[in-house]
């Protein structure tokens, strides 16, 4: 396996781990695997599938943008909670369903102060 791939695998979870307030058993829901798996990622035994890659590259992006608004704890709360800019739904629950561009046009619209 390549270390830097596993480095970058670390590091992202490191960051969503930190930044936005997640733990393992959040990631682990994310991507559909167990804590073990999530574990083994951030130790650097083992590769997560393209898929898991994505979302946790769109998780990281996600959590970036949302620290220009929000601290670690509160955007936690806003991944998890129910937007009606989102139609009702989770921000977490968009991004598991590789659905995170519908996520990014809120953010987008918080850039622009479309509304608060």
């Amino acid at each position: 396996m390549n270390a830097a791939v596993l480095n970058s695998i670390a590091r992202s979870i490191e960051e969503i781990e930190r930044r936005g307030g997640l733990r393992g058993t959040d990631i682990a829901n994310l991507t559909d695997v167990s804590k073990a798996t999530v574990s083994r990622w951030r130790s650097g035994s083992a590769k997560p599938q393209p898929k898991n890659e994505l979302v946790l590259a769109d998780l990281v992006y996600v959590i970036k943008r949302l620290e220009d608004y929000y601290t670690d704890e509160e955007i936690r709360s806003w991944l998890y909670a129910r937007h009606p800019q989102l139609n009702g739904e989770r921000a977490v629950d968009l991004i598991h369903q590789e659905r995170t561009l519908e996520v990014l046009k809120v953010l987008d619209r918080l850039d622009s102060e479309g509304y608060l």
